[in-house]
């Protein structure tokens, strides 16, 4: 066969030399192009066209890529390079996947995987256990949060990265793992041999009551059966107490299955009430999505509190609750993701994730904040201008928007961390001393009510002085400019004495940070610790009594005039609480 390179779609139709691939490959492209037009996507004989030249161009590059490059190429590697990069011209979420693949994607979708139920991370060569499941084979094992993973299945696992790590952990149910594990205050290496399970991540992982009983559901994804946890966790709650409302709490929750966000805010309303629809290019994917079941309590006073990562199906609920007048959204306006991807199936079990439609709230309103349609020249992607976003009404009348999230009707201002916080976090310092005090106190007797004592706050200061750690402040990094400035324009002789005395008692007043911030850091340190005790549980039990946005949600809820006030429309637009 000639290697003969052809720009040309006609010239490349006679080519005499290719006859017999030509006739087999536009075969393919034939059977492609027809499926298309068979699905809708494909309406006229240019498009037909259009698509047929493509693929034999592509599959002609593609063919003299591997046969003439001057190294040695992985055809596979090669074809999913060019495939993701062809999909990032479009969207973030429209993504290519490969066989490789399929356990994340049907974890994704299910919340399920064969494993030994435990989060972990890495940390200097190796890699950690950062928080076992409660219920699940590691905790059963006796594996605690900070354990070193020095080996598995006899390999050492140093220098592994979490992703390579994870996926040795993972198999079948009913395997064994054999793990080596270094523990901080034990001379001896640890030897576990684990039994894998099925692992069923709760898409409820806590709910219980506030000390004002108010119920309080954290719902951390949507995977299949989120509605009926959400729905089961009120009824349990409704049973045992009796409750003043209920917050929702959606945070931090990145979406998932729509059907699933139409199940949770079924709980919450009516059967029969419109809760989303969806607008594609293709009629297929225009569809009205119903609540389809009775409710557990449409009645319940509901506060859904939301942040900036909340997304996709998080936004549905809080939209479409919003829309409907249904229950007060408190929080920060949400990340504005209003489109809707559906999972296709390829040859070789490979996967096509696709964004097929927008979806839109019961007001009308699509709350897609970036335009992947339109990019900018250098090939970013804007957010919707002010001057296409429109106004809607909800139930009740109240003016709402499209094209950016879903903006909260109390807004909920935090104050951000303090620098020496967020560096102990990031460093991993709270982790690694709620490790050492897990050693210490083999027994939490009381962990409901657990505070960090008074001489644990001088145990952690000792400790902390022992280590090594860096964060620069906002007045360090003004000074640095201020220096920068006065060396450059030539006054540090004269005024060096100064500068001195300037970094000196800026030194000083940052080593009395600890105990400046010391309120903020041991809540931190609580959180913590007694999650090495009680788990995932622990931490959102002990978080529900001091975290703004739940108290917050709890004194609308146990106002009924002011919650009245914000679902009617008549307490101002969007009020603002500063959470200290």
């Amino acid at each position: 066969m000639d290697m003969i390179r052809y720009h040309d779609f006609r010239e490349y139709l006679i080519a005499r030399t290719m006859k017999k691939w030509k006739a087999r490959k536009n075969r393919l492209s034939v059977v492609i192009a027809l499926s298309l037009l068979a699905t809708g996507i494909l309406g006229f004989s240019d498009d037909f066209f259009e698509v047929s030249k493509d693929l034999d161009i592509f599959s002609g590059l593609f063919r003299e890529v591997n046969l003439n490059y001057v190294d040695t190429v992985d055809p596979g590697k090669l074809m999913k390079t060019g495939i993701d990069a062809m999909l990032a011209s479009l969207d973030p979420y429209t993504n290519f996947i490969p066989e490789s693949e399929n356990e994340e994607f049907r974890f994704m979708t299910t919340g399920e995987y064969g494993g030994i139920g435990a989060v972990i991370k890495q940390k200097g060569d190796y890699v950690i256990i950062s928080d076992p499941y409660e219920g699940y084979p590691a905790q059963k094992a006796g594996l605690w949060a900070g354990d070193q993973i020095l080996e598995i299945n006899g390999q050492s696992a140093r220098g592994k990265k979490t992703e390579e790590v994870s996926r040795t952990l993972k198999g079948s149910p009913g395997t064994v793992v054999k793990l080596r594990i270094h523990r901080e205050g034990v001379d001896s290496v640890l030897e576990k041999s684990i039994t894998r399970e099925e692992i069923k991540i709760k898409n409820v992982p806590f709910y219980g009551i506030t000390p004002d009983t108010v119920g309080y559901i954290r719902l951390g994804n949507f995977t299949e059966g989120a509605g009926k946890e959400v729905a089961n966790a009120l009824r349990v709650l409704e049973e045992k107490y009796t409750l003043h409302g209920v917050i929702l709490d959606l945070r931090g929750n990145p979406g998932g299955l729509l059907n699933e966000a139409v199940n949770v805010t079924n709980v919450f309303v009516n059967r029969g009430q419109e809760i989303v629809s969806t607008k594609g290019k293709v009629s297929s994917q225009n569809k009205t999505y119903l609540a389809l079941n009775q409710p557990v309590d449409p009645d319940i006073p509901l506060a859904v509190l939301v942040s900036s990562s909340s997304a996709s199906a998080s936004e549905i609920v809080a939209g479409s609750l919003q829309d409907l007048d249904r229950g007060v959204i408190i929080g920060q306006r949400t990340f504005g993701k209003g489109l809707v991807q559906t999972t296709l199936p390829l040859s070789y079990n490979t996967h096509v994730k696709i964004t097929v439609a927008k979806y839109y709230i019961p007001s009308g309103r699509c709350i897609q904040a970036l335009d992947y349609a339109h990019r900018n020249e250098d090939g970013s992607v804007g957010k919707i201008p002010d001057s296409l976003i429109s106004e809607f009404l909800t139930k009740n009348r109240r003016l709402v928007y499209d094209g950016g999230g879903i903006k909260p009707d109390l807004v909920l201002v935090t104050a951000p961390l303090s620098k020496i916080a967020m560096s102990l976090s990031a460093e991993g310092l709270i982790f690694d001393y709620a490790t050492y005090y897990r050693v210490k106190h083999p027994v939490l007797n009381d962990s409901a009510s657990f505070r960090f004592p008074s001489s644990g706050w001088n145990d952690f200061t000792r400790w902390l002085n022992q280590k090594d750690y860096h964060y620069y402040t906002n007045s360090e990094k003004a000074f640095r400019d201020l220096e920068g400035a006065v060396t450059s324009e030539k006054y540090a002789i004269s005024i060096q004495p100064e500068l001195d005395a300037i970094q000196r008692k800026l030194a000083k007043e940052k080593s009395e940070d600890p105990e400046r911030n010391k309120p903020e850091i041991c809540r931190l340190l609580e959180e913590e610790i007694i999650s090495r005790y009680s788990y995932q549980s622990g931490r959102y039990q002990q978080s529900m009594e001091q975290d703004p946005g739940i108290l917050k949600a709890g004194s609308i809820l146990l106002d009924p005039a002011s919650y009245s006030s914000i679902l009617n429309g008549t307490s101002g637009e969007h009020l603002k609480f500063r959470g200290k």
